[in-house]
């Protein structure tokens, strides 16, 4: 009898117990809680991940900010330059006092020499400040100018020369150094500076924003920006440096289409300049007396005056019609 009860009493706790395992948390909801607590979960690590990367960009975009704003910052500091970094900027090895003494003593020699040939004395003291003053001062705008175009002809050969050996594998002092010893002057001079900056502890990134205070170039200002953003901030210096010199390439075609195209109005510009001046001279020849009257009376100085005052601000004007930035 007690058998009997026994059996169904534990067919129906398994059927019970079966029924419970099985179907409890589907009429529960006990399911539909884990998934969504799943869901909740697997939200907010995606949601983790995504701040994180954020804040990455964030802090990568802010280092490039403040490595921009500090390159701005420099280049208008040198606007104007002292004189020492003047005769850096042209290549001359000369100091700034010796400057200074060459000047003054080309100044008096101006002075003296039209003073001992009878010459008036305003005459004799606009001669010694031209070449006292003027002179000096546009030989080294002519040196510089000269320095930084061979500078910018070799700059991009320089730095295919670079992403060559980055995309080698060498580090980036090592491509400086070789640049350094195979280039050409004043390319040469101004990479070996880089690298011994380097070698003394400077980083690179300071090291060659250096090179823009000895090359005051929109170029060397690129090629600073670029190295100073992946010290700080990281990527792919090899496609950087690849599209620098793409940028620089062509940055000097257009300076050789420009000069091509403006090739004609800086001729016009210099026969009307010169016409006069060729005038005054070939009817001084043929009618010396016909026009010694420009110098020898007073109102003909006067006029002789007016008239160079006129032409200097034509000249001018026309210098700035046909002179394009690039």
């Amino acid at each position: 009898m007690l058998q009997s009860l026994i059996i169904p009493l534990l067919a129906t706790l398994a059927v019970g117990g079966v029924a419970y395992v099985f179907l409890y948390p589907l009429l529960s909801g006990e399911r539909r809680i884990e998934q969504r607590t799943r869901e909740i979960a697997l939200a907010d690590i995606e949601a983790r991940r995504a701040r994180k990367g954020a804040d990455a960009a964030t802090s990568r975009r802010q280092q490039i900010e403040d490595t921009l704003k500090q390159v701005e910052a420099r280049q208008r500091s040198r606007k104007n330059p002292p004189l020492a970094a003047r005769l850096q900027q042209a290549g001359v090895n000369w100091s700034k006092r010796q400057f200074v003494f060459a000047s003054a003593g080309l100044g008096v020699l101006a002075f003296v020499v039209p003073l001992v040939f009878g010459q008036a004395w305003y005459i004799a003291l606009g001669l010694g400040l031209a070449a006292g003053i003027g002179l000096p001062r546009w030989v080294l705008g002519y040196l510089k100018k000269r320095r930084e175009a061979k500078f910018t002809e070799e700059l991009p050969n320089a730095i295919d020369v670079i992403v060559r050996g980055v995309k080698s594998g060498l580090p980036l002092g090592d491509c400086i150094r070789i640049v350094a010893a195979e280039s050409r002057e004043p390319l040469k001079s101004e990479f070996r500076a880089i690298a011994e900056s380097a070698a003394v502890g400077m980083s690179l990134g300071e090291a060659c924003a250096k090179l823009f205070d000895r090359v005051p170039l929109p170029e060397t200002n690129f090629f600073a920006i670029v190295i100073a953003i992946q010290q700080r901030a990281g990527g792919n210096l090899a496609e950087a440096l690849s599209n620098l010199s793409r940028v620089l390439r062509e940055r000097k075609k257009m300076k050789a289409k420009v000069q091509a195209m403006s090739t004609e109005a800086k001729a016009s510009a210099g026969i009307i300049a010169a016409l006069p001046v060729a005038v005054m001279i070939l009817v001084y020849v043929t009618s010396p007396t016909y026009i010694e009257l420009l110098w020898t009376t007073s109102p003909g100085r006067t006029m002789l005056g007016i008239s160079a005052g006129w032409m200097l601000v034509g000249t001018l004007v026309m210098r700035r019609m046909i002179n394009f930035q690039i």
